[in-house]
């Protein structure tokens, strides 16, 4: 079965960085999309960031551009978000997302908090 693991999280001050990966089983992972979503306690998840199947292409929520950065290593069925200039607005907790046969999956999250 799918199954998305998400890691990497953890506590940083306003203007750190913070590298999430997420490890990807139960589905050929190259062929599929793969996005990043951030969700608050009793809030719907949102959408910050997508990478392609084919070329790598990245897309990002107007809010994050610039700071965060997706990448995927097909060779480890692994994505990444690199995670610059956090700010504090940036605490949620993350998950990483597929939409594999449409049904859409994620895995568990990862904390990130960012405070002072």
């Amino acid at each position: 079965q799918v199954q998305l693991v998400a890691s990497g999280g953890g506590l940083v001050q306003p203007g750190g960085s913070l590298r999430l990966s997420c490890a990807a089983s139960g589905f050929t992972f190259r062929n599929y999309a793969m996005n990043w979503y951030p969700r608050l306690p009793g809030e719907e998840r949102e959408w910050v960031a997508a990478i392609s199947s084919v070329k790598d292409n990245t897309a990002y929520w107007h809010s994050v551009k610039g700071r965060f950065a997706i990448s995927r290593d097909n060779s480890k069925n692994t994505v990444y978000l690199q995670m610059n200039s956090l700010k504090p607005e940036n605490t949620a907790m993350y998950y990483c997302g597929a939409r594999v046969q449409r049904q859409d999956y994620w895995g568990q999250g990862t904390q990130v908090t960012v405070s002072s």
